[in-house]
């Protein structure tokens, strides 16, 4: 148990009894517990294997390589279309994680195993990400943008093409690419 980490467990008010509950089930595996993120982070010689997180709706473990689990009792969830590594498990209430315990510690086991084989996720590939139409015309009639974006980092790359791509109406679409063109000719990320 890291001293570090209650504060998280102490300054909860909702998933209070959940979070203990997969405290409790964390530290049982002898994982080192860390703070990552603002969130009890569980780790295996310096790796970050899982972490717990809370929402509005639900409370859940989050595995970062959890689409590499076998996932036998159909309970990893991948939270959006976007996510390629991580896989959560969620919850409601605390008599879900009581009924599942015995799963999910094999399932922390399991994630351990995984990051001790040393096998990777498949990460999709910039180029393998939709560039939205709007984006793509812009790019096509201004030079200096389009050099501007090839020039920033990959990861900078696919958050404004998710961000673009995510507006459902063309019309808001073109109205965040008008936002982030001066930052983009910035060499700036996203959120920089």
């Amino acid at each position: 148990m890291n001293p570090k980490v209650n504060f998280f467990f102490e300054n909860t008010t909702q998933w209070k009894e959940e979070f203990e509950k997969l405290r409790i089930i964390a530290l049982s595996t002898e994982l080192v517990e860390d703070l990552k993120w603002g969130c009890p982070c569980y780790t295996f010689e310096g790796k970050n294997i899982f972490l717990i997180h809370g929402f509005k709706e639900y409370c859940a473990l989050l595995f970062f390589k959890g689409a590499l689990m076998k996932d036998p009792d159909h309970i990893l969830i991948q939270q959006s279309k976007n996510v390629q590594a991580a896989r959560q498990v969620r919850f409601t209430d605390v008599q879900q994680i009581i009924d599942l315990e015995k799963e999910l510690k094999a399932y922390m086991f399991e994630a351990v195993e995984i990051e001790e084989s040393g096998v990777k996720v498949k990460m999709k590939k910039t180029k393998d990400f939709e560039i939205s139409e709007e984006f793509q015309q812009k790019l096509n009639e201004n030079f200096e943008l389009k050099k501007a974006f090839e020039s920033l980092t990959q990861g900078r790359q696919r958050a404004y093409l998710l961000y673009f791509s995510s507006a459902k109406q063309s019309k808001t679409r073109e109205s965040r690419i008008e936002k982030c063109i001066p930052q983009i000719l910035d060499g700036k990320g996203l959120n920089d």
